[in-house]
């Protein structure tokens, strides 16, 4: 799946990342070490309370570690300034969560554009490459529909679409299918990987769902704050 002489497009280095209670500190994450590679797609099992979302939020550089170090691609970001970590994450991370969170007053099409036109891209290019999106996607059908005209499934498939408007080296996902019936999870959780194939992609899902798991390339889990390779 790597090559032997690549950098990972994801690498957690020893992160630790802790709150304060009171006078208690709750650990959360107490040295973990991850390495995502382009092209790779790999689910996260763990409990409720395991820590799951503290490790997207710090490998999405939404939350700084308290030690380690996350690297996006060759680049460490823990010393970055706010406005160097915003545009890595405008570039280069997508994120996908449980609920869509589409903009109601925009169309599919639309709600792919904007991410693409902040990024500096004209509308006719940002129409165009959100356009091939939704159509590898299965919605070419569905462009000028706003999201209260599309079903629960066609919305998350926006989503990604938008996730991956920009052309991130990493996905992070979040329960993507947790609202979904199983039938419509299984055809998002599909066109999600073949999405995550087709682009080179690096890709952490955290999911409670242990088929859709057992389809992607790698699992692991969280166990005691320490990341744990799953078979």
């Amino acid at each position: 799946m790597n090559d032997a002489n690549a950098s990972p497009a994801l690498y957690l280095q020893q992160v630790v990342r802790s709150y304060k209670q009171g006078e208690d500190s709750l650990d959360i994450l107490r040295g973990v070490d991850l390495a995502l590679w382009a092209g790779q797609s790999v689910a996260l099992i763990a409990p409720s309370g395991a820590g799951k979302s503290t490790l997207l939020h710090v490998a999405g550089l939404l939350e700084q570690p308290n030690g380690g170090e996350v690297f996006v691609g060759d680049a460490p970001t823990s010393h970055m300034e706010d406005s160097e970590r915003t545009a890595i994450r405008r570039l280069e991370i997508g994120f996908v969560y449980q609920f869509h969170h589409l903009l109601p007053e925009f169309t599919a099409i639309e709600n792919v554009m904007l991410p693409q036109m902040i990024r500096g891209l004209t509308r006719p290019e940002a129409r165009k490459r959100g356009s091939e999106l939704l159509e590898f996607l299965g919605l070419g059908h569905r462009l000028t529909h706003r999201p209260s005209e599309l079903s629960g499934g066609e919305q998350q498939r926006v989503a990604i679409a938008r996730a991956v408007a920009n052309g991130p080296r990493v996905l992070l996902a979040d329960e993507p299918t947790g609202n979904l019936d199983p039938k419509t999870a299984d055809h998002v959780f599909g066109v999600l990987t073949q999405l995550v194939r087709a682009s080179g992609l690096a890709a952490l899902v955290a999911t409670h769902n242990m088929d859709l798991a057992s389809r992607m390339d790698r699992r692991v889990s969280l166990r005691d704050g320490l990341i744990v390779e799953l078979d």
